[in-house]
């Protein structure tokens, strides 16, 4: 299971790169007009244009893990997998929609439950992709009868797709509401724990990101669902001074503090090969939080590669809540905790020692810091720049870069195509599953000037062959067809 949630972590590197850009593009267009999606009066063109612009990612969020998933999810990799995981997405939403649940069930669309509004989210994305993925690798090589030829092999991945999709719409017909109203009846529950409460629902905030239904119990704290309304009522002052902004204020020490010290730890704790890779997605990921409060590029990146550190820093996010709902400070956000709706609510009538949080934040980043790094180095956990593959393996460098030769000697030395049953590779390896490990002759293998040969079990190889081993993987794949 570890090692699947794992794979499913690498898979969500290529479309979280692409957030921080996001939602650095809408924390300067919000610190250039914090009004400019306000709907009141004329924008400011260029804030207008920039929010619009990293919106498109953020807001499409889902799409992009639907891709993402499919394809790294997928043996060999192949586009194919990405289109399956789009058709799956756009299944589900059709069909899930408020108009066409309306339509089934024969009432007025007021009357859907709420749940079908929120079916956009990361959930359903990284679902889409797991699917697409899944049908990809059992049918990509399904033959059929000469009458249906055309739709042999990869053509008819989609269309198993859209079947298994239809599946899932069905389950998520039933369940999906079910869970959606059940988080809010809970997030009901816990209003009278006033502080307390306020924690517990940070912990499940963060908790049920991955699925998606953090929007259940956000729309009981923050919107109008149990009487709180705590954002309109902060910003429009409205609200009871010292008490509004309780469910809002400890989410600032831990976006603008908390994560990018989170993000400092696991630059410290990469093995060395790796390091500069890894300030890569990490510095802009910090940013992003610290300054929008976005942290989903951060988060992503070790959400599933170390699924008990995502579980420490859900805890660490609902003490934060706690001790600032405890203590006298309080302050709220329009878009997200970050540096410039903190800097936009200093003023604002509701706000009570917002200042303090600056100090708090820095206490609370040095918490953060402390516990990630001891956590990382103490139970082995794999966030970027410490997976598996993660080895000084990337400083090999082939003798030879003919890179056809080399997959051929390698091929030899597997016993010929008729050996292999399944080709993929990491950042640093060929991974590869065999028939018969007798015909297996790693002197030969070796003589192709790879770094080494690991056989992990029976029926599986691995080749070291180095940061070149995608141009390898092309080659090897090639000769196997």
């Amino acid at each position: 299971m570890m090692k699947y949630l794992q794979k499913l972590g690498k898979s969500l590197m290529l479309p979280v790169a692409c957030l921080p850009a996001a939602g650095i593009l809408m924390g300067i267009g919000y610190m250039i007009s914090p009004s400019v999606m306000s709907g009141v009066g004329t924008p400011n063109a260029i804030a207008f244009f920039l929010v619009k612009a990293g919106g498109a990612i953020i807001d499409n969020m889902a799409i992009l893990f639907a891709i993402g998933v499919a394809v790294g999810m997928a043996d060999d990799h192949d586009g194919t997998a990405a289109l399956a995981g789009i058709v799956c997405w756009l299944m589900i939403q059709q069909i899930l929609s408020p108009a066409v649940v309306a339509t089934l069930k024969g009432i007025d669309v007021s009357e859907v439950n709420a749940a079908f509004s929120k079916v956009n989210n990361q959930f359903i994305g990284i679902l889409s992709g797991i699917i697409g993925s899944m049908c990809y690798n059992r049918f990509k090589n399904t033959k059929l009868p000469d009458a249906l030829s055309f739709f042999s092999g990869k053509r008819s991945v989609a269309i198993v797709t859209a079947l298994a999709a239809l599946v899932a719409s069905l389950v998520l017909f039933f369940v999906w509401p079910i869970v959606y109203s059940g988080l809010v009846a809970f997030g009901e529950a816990i209003i009278s724990l006033g502080a307390v409460g306020a924690g517990i629902y940070g912990f499940f905030n963060r908790l049920l990101i991955p699925v998606g239904l953090h929007h259940a119990l956000n729309s009981v704290f923050w919107f109008d669902v149990a009487g709180i309304n705590d954002i309109a009522n902060f910003w429009g002052g409205t609200g009871t001074y010292g008490v509004t902004g309780m469910y809002m204020t400890g989410f600032f020490p831990v976006m603008m503090f908390g994560l990018p010290a989170a993000a400092l730890a696991m630059y410290h704790t990469a093995k060395p090969g790796r390091k500069k890779q890894a300030y890569g997605l990490l510095f802009a990921a910090a940013v992003c939080s610290f300054f929008t409060g976005v942290t989903e590029p951060l988060e992503f990146a070790f959400m599933f590669l170390a699924p008990g550190l995502y579980l420490i820093h859900a805890i660490l996010t609902g003490i934060s809540l706690t001790i600032c709902a405890l203590l006298p400070v309080r302050a709220g956000f329009n878009f997200s905790a970050g540096f410039v709706d903190w800097f936009l609510s200093l003023r604002v009538p509701m706000a009570q020692n917002p200042l303090l949080l600056i100090p708090i934040g820095l206490v609370y980043g040095v918490v953060y810091y402390i516990v990630f790094r001891f956590a990382i180095t103490k139970f082995n956990f794999k966030t970027p720049g410490r997976e598996d593959d993660d080895i000084d393996e990337s400083k090999v460098t082939l003798a030879n870069n003919d890179y056809t030769q080399v997959a051929s000697i390698i091929l030899e030395g597997l016993g010929g195509k008729g050996n292999i049953t399944s080709i993929d590779n990491c950042i640093t390896r060929l991974r590869l599953e065999i028939k018969d490990y007798t015909q297996v002759d790693e002197k030969k293998i070796k003589s192709a000037g790879v770094a080494g040969v690991i056989r992990p079990s029976k029926n599986n190889v691995q080749v070291v062959v180095g940061t070149q081993v995608q141009f390898v993987a092309d080659e090897f794949k090639k000769l196997c067809k």
